[in-house]
């Protein structure tokens, strides 16, 4: 398993110009790092490999932003206008050699509200419909989709790893794998090891972060049963920690992150990759 960083914890938006913060995730001795692509048009997809390439940290996954305007169970507008971005990140993966994009691409996050049954089977279907066209194009392009459950606050329409594999189920395609996030799933499963158990080789991709959103270990969550059930069903993907900060505006408005969840957001990052080295070792 590898550890990454979520860019979300140092800045948004994501440009070209924020690979300056690469060599700082190497030096910690993070694997990997995960970058929150909010437009396609911040970023050289060349120089951001390269720049990763002179860091000597890789490009684990690519972090789908789908905010206003971006809904694959909305309007027409909304759903071709998410497509078109999600293939645009397909694109821009394949050209930073990342094999990996990770997120709730189903739906704009924050559409939260109590949905009558047959509009709800209406929004399945639809969601279904885009993301097996989504499916293809990532097939064809060798990059793998992974599917995040969010909180009830979040999102109506994905809360549970068990609904995460009924989707990926409908779906029925080899590149669409389950994204499971530990801060999701310590208010939405029942038990987070036999989650992860029932995910099994649907995992793709794993959200390492603490219950309150600070630092992985730091917190109540039982770390020591995710590790177990993590090499239990030999899970080789990435785990990364995302975690927010009130220091980046935008993304603690969004994420309701009012108050310092500890004393630096680099204590997260420092302290949290060394605590995921002890436990998954």
């Amino acid at each position: 398993m590898r550890i990454g960083l979520n860019t979300f914890l140092y800045t948004s938006p994501f440009t070209t110009a924020s690979t300056r913060l690469f060599a700082k995730f190497s030096r910690w001795g993070f694997d990997t790092v995960e970058i929150a692509i909010e437009d396609p048009k911040h970023i050289d997809p060349l120089k951001v490999k390269a720049a990763a390439a002179k860091a000597k940290i890789a490009i684990g996954s690519l972090c789908a932003v789908t905010g206003p305007g971006r809904d694959l169970r909305g309007t027409l507008a909304e759903q071709n206008n998410t497509l078109t971005y999600c293939r645009t990140l397909i694109d821009q993966a394949v050209l930073m050699g990342c094999p990996t994009i990770i997120g709730p691409l189903y739906s704009v996050v924050g559409k939260a509200d109590a949905v009558a049954s047959v509009q709800r089977i209406k929004e399945w279907k639809t969601v279904v419909k885009n993301l097996q066209t989504l499916a293809r194009y990532a097939e064809a392009h060798g990059v793998v989709l992974c599917i995040e459950p969010l909180n009830r606050f979040e999102t109506d329409f994905l809360n549970t790893c068990e609904q995460g594999l009924q989707l990926i189920a409908a779906i029925g395609s080899p590149a669409v794998k389950l994204h499971l996030d530990t801060f999701h799933m310590n208010i939405e499963e029942k038990n987070l090891s036999a989650a992860i158990r029932r995910a099994g080789s649907h995992l793709g991709h794993f959200h390492a972060c603490g219950s309150d959103r600070g630092t992985p270990g730091g917190d109540h969550t039982d770390w020591p049963g995710i590790a177990r059930a993590l090499k239990e069903i030999n899970y080789q993907g990435d785990v990364v920690i995302e975690s927010f900060t009130p220091d980046v505006k935008v993304i603690a408005r969004a994420a309701a992150i009012w108050r310092k969840m500890e004393p630096n957001r680099d204590d997260i990052a420092v302290n949290g990759l060394a605590f995921l080295r002890q436990i998954l070792k």
